[in-house]
């Protein structure tokens, strides 16, 4: 039987080095390190996604968002635009609502309120209650169509709603609109999201 090579084994036990113990410490910092970054990455995108659930729940139970279809409300509003309404049934004159008519959402502003008298003159000026309305929200005034008589009282639980492009609105003038009830209100629109030129908050 051979006898091993004492030449060979000492050869690689030479061959054979140690790492010093430091070296050793720093390549295992190294490793504790990316195990410690790839959690803290994970514990992030989990983070992340909750916020994210939690975000979309709240905003579809608080917010709608619609895209606007038409030119009714320039310029306040273009065709096109994306817009948040918060849902409310409270609103106040002069706010831009959003309400269910035909299995769709229009946009319109508030002008009066129950038991208010409307009245529109041949120039398109605006009188609740016997006093003429500040509208520095309507480009041109304009009777546009209109099917009703004047003075007109708003019946109880409704609004009168107009939009600003009064040429060209159809809205609570037009008896197959009329005036809106309260439970037909979706709410009132509160952002802009797009463009993103014109991202802000909507008067």
């Amino acid at each position: 039987m051979d006898k091993e090579n004492p030449d060979l084994e000492n050869s690689d036990e030479k061959n054979l080095e140690i790492p010093p113990i430091e070296l050793l410490r720093e390549e295992l910092a190294r490793e504790e390190l990316k195990y410690a970054f790839r959690r803290t990455l994970w514990n992030i995108m989990v983070i992340l996604i909750v916020v994210a659930a939690i975000t979309a729940l709240v905003a579809t139970r608080l917010f709608v968002l619609i895209q606007i279809k038409g030119n009714s409300m320039e310029p306040a509003m273009a065709d096109g635009e994306i817009v948040f309404i918060r849902q409310t049934k409270e609103v106040e004159q002069g706010e831009i609502v959003g309400f269910y008519y035909g299995g769709r959402i229009l946009l319109k502003r508030v002008i009066g309120s129950a038991g208010d008298h409307i009245n529109i003159d041949g120039d398109g000026n605006v009188y609740i209650n016997g006093e003429m309305l500040e509208e520095p929200y309507v480009a041109e005034k304009n009777l546009g169509k209109c099917e009703l008589e004047f003075p007109y009282e708003v019946p109880e639980g409704m609004v009168f709603v107009l939009g600003d492009n009064r040429s060209v609105s159809i809205d609570s003038r037009i008896r197959s609109i009329g005036c809106v009830e309260r439970e037909q209100i979706v709410g009132k629109a509160v952002f802009r999201a797009w463009p993103m030129v014109r991202m802000g908050m909507i008067h």
